[in-house]
């Protein structure tokens, strides 16, 4: 979480660290600050809660001169978000300041201990023992103090810190949490995540765990916490600034959403040729694959949905048993991996903490680790022993879309190379699998053609939605509702049998994440286990019902669900006839596609779904309250 810029160079720092702090805002947005140099004795700052909006207002009327700074936006661990506790944190004397990302865990014992030697603190936050501890051990060289501070401190940090006593220089440190520096001619920059530095530079250098870094306008020094000089040559991103912007939609989101066919498709390009499926990066050798007894999937949050949905996909193809996880359980329960375990991790970012911890959880063990992310020299690419990268570019908005379809694509190129691998399919059945893979980028596009089309029936099928909502919230609190025995009106379930199951996980998630509707997914098949309970004239019923092996099925548990009352609304394949006896009160119609890539499809409504009801609600769709967008944090 949190994000963290910084620049040291000849320009006015103000505006580039506002900028760079903008690209970082998805990463949190509870408040900001910003510290600047400027040739005086102290260090002089503005911070504010709220969005970066609120902070640039400030620097409009209050700015700063300088041209070594740090910024960061915050999202909240420790003390309320307000302007108190934003960052950046001074010490007693205003001639030190510090940004943090992570986790001080001893800062209670730290803060007692300083207060006893006359520090007086200022906020609620962890982060402020941090810079009390470098001015206590400040004796002119802000690196040796910076050093002197981190032996005290057990935790997850990347901070950056300045003084007032050393102009033009950065010191800044890494252990769990993501830190790059970016390259240019007479000037430097820090930040959190690579997509804050492609405006001006696509040299960088990735920070590992226990690094410190010193910056100036012509130099990069990096050395261990100990001292000892770390030579690491940069790398050069291949992203285009472009991609980070909106490019004409109202809403990161919804261009998200948009790129997923081009992604996928480039994916299938880059990855197989003449049926011949590569992993250049993957680094892992056949023989090594061919150990393997099971595989153990570790992910959270969207990405925990893509890991389950590749469990179908990897039992299908690979015939190869698998189980799911979800990282922060995980790591805290003895989890029984040995050598002869492929432990995947997914992750966006590459940066999650506790899948992050699962993955050195499971090195520890033996197993076989492989990493499936978004991010060039992430935390995660580099400690498994294999990686796969999905090259969807960046991912600004909060709630994941083309990360998750990426994701998926990987898993089925995976799972069919391991069945070349394991020889559980013959060549001829591979290659037909690949060129039905090769046609749903184009299905995928027809769904989203089909929405443009149709966009002002979802608008009116949003707004119908809205208010029926509130008409049914209306009558609820009008009633005596403590003698109704039963919850609130609104309420979402979405449902799905098989690999569509997952997807019904998802689509509640993306529901609940941006318009903070209650909305839970469920097997369709438990259905009588305790959910139906909640069926009567009030929640909504979204099913995934795509023509199947189990649509009949599908279709039993919809007929239970109009039984009571409940209003159904269906996501079936093109031409569906037998659905309109159900009389739903909408239906939204995908084309035709083999049942095992159906979630590549079925999730674009599923997304539009949760888009359209959100922007209806004038919710903040791409920066939803209390998420970031990389937990990097417990």
């Amino acid at each position: 979480m949190c994000g963290i810029f910084g620049y040291t160079g000849k320009k006015e720092a103000q505006s580039l660290i506002l900028e760079g702090l903008k690209r970082l805002e998805y990463r949190g947005y509870d408040s900001s600050g910003v510290a600047v140099q400027n040739g005086t004795h102290h260090i002089f700052f503005r911070k504010t809660h709220g969005k970066i909006r609120n902070l640039e207002e400030i620097l409009k009327s209050h700015p700063l001169k300088g041209t070594t700074a740090i910024g960061h936006t915050r999202w909240a661990t420790h003390g309320t978000p307000n302007t108190l506790n934003a960052h950046p944190h001074l010490d007693n004397e205003g001639e030190i300041a510090v940004v943090h990302n992570g986790i001080i865990e001893n800062y209670s014992e730290l803060k007692e201990t300083l207060k006893k030697q006359g520090v007086r603190f200022r906020s609620q936050t962890d982060t402020e023992v941090v810079v009390h501890l470098v001015a206590k051990y400040y004796r002119g060289d802000l690196e040796t103090a910076v050093r002197q501070a981190l032996r005290r401190i057990r935790g997850t940090y990347a901070i950056a810190v300045i003084s007032s006593r050393e102009p033009g220089r950065i010191v800044a440190a890494k252990l769990d949490s993501p830190l790059v520096v970016g390259l240019g001619r007479e000037e430097n920059f820090l930040a959190s995540d690579v997509s804050a530095l492609l405006e001006h530079t696509k040299r960088v250098i990735y920070v590992e765990n226990h690094e410190m870094i010193v910056l100036s306008k012509n130099s990069v020094r990096i050395t261990d916490l100990a001292g000892k000089p770390i030579d690491r040559k940069p790398v050069t991103i291949d992203w285009d600034v472009s991609r980070a912007k909106k490019g004409g939609f109202p809403h990161y989101m919804l261009k998200e959403i948009f790129e997923q066919p081009g992604i996928v498709t480039a994916i299938l390009r880059e990855r197989v040729n003449a049926s011949v499926i590569r992993f250049d990066e993957l680094k892992v050798a056949p023989a090594e694959f061919k150990k393997i007894k099971k595989i153990t999937i570790i992910a959270c949050g969207t990405a925990y949905h893509a890991g389950l949905t590749g469990k179908y996909i990897l039992e299908s193809i690979a015939g190869i048993p698998v189980n799911v996880d979800t990282s922060s359980e995980f790591r805290y329960r003895n989890p029984k991996v040995d050598s002869g375990t492929l432990v995947i991790t997914v992750s966006q970012s590459g940066e999650t903490a506790d899948t992050l911890a699962g993955l050195r959880e499971a090195k520890a063990k033996g197993a076989l680790t492989m990493a499936i992310c978004n991010v060039l020299g992430s935390s995660m690419s580099r400690e498994a022993k294999g990686v796969i990268y999905t090259h969807a570019g960046p991912e600004i908005a909060v709630a994941s879309t083309k990360a998750y379809t990426a994701q998926l694509s990987i898993f089925y190129l995976f799972a069919l190379y391991l069945a070349g691998i394991y020889r559980t399919l013959p060549s001829a059945s591979i290659r037909r699998f690949l060129k039905e893979l090769f046609r749903v980028p184009s299905l995928m596009q027809k769904v989203l053609d089909d929405y443009k089309r149709d966009a002002k029936d979802w608008e009116s099928n949003a707004h119908d939605f809205n208010r029926r909502y509130h008409a049914q919230l209306e009558k609820y609190f009008s009633e005596a509702s403590h003698e109704r025995k039963r919850s609130p009106n609104g309420f979402f379930m979405y449902l799905g049998r098989g690999i569509n199951f997952p997807n019904a996980l998802e689509g509640a998630l993306k529901l609940k994440e941006i318009s903070y509707i209650p909305a839970e997914g469920y097997a369709a098949g438990e259905m009588k286990h305790g959910p139906i309970a909640l069926i009567d004239e009030n929640p909504w019923v979204i099913c995934l019902a795509p023509r199947s092996s189990i649509y009949e099925k599908m279709i039993s548990n919809m007929q239970e669900i109009k039984a009571r009352g409940g209003i159904l609304i269906p996501i079936v394949t093109e031409g569906d006839k037998e659905i309109h006896r159900l009389k739903p009160l909408y239906s939204i119609e995908v084309p035709r596609v083999e049942e095992i890539f159906s979630p590549l499809v079925t999730v674009i409504p599923l997304q539009l779904i949760a888009y359209c009801v959100a922007r209806e609600f004038g919710e903040d769709i791409d920066q939803p309250r209390n998420l970031a967008k990389s937990v990097t944090v417990e």
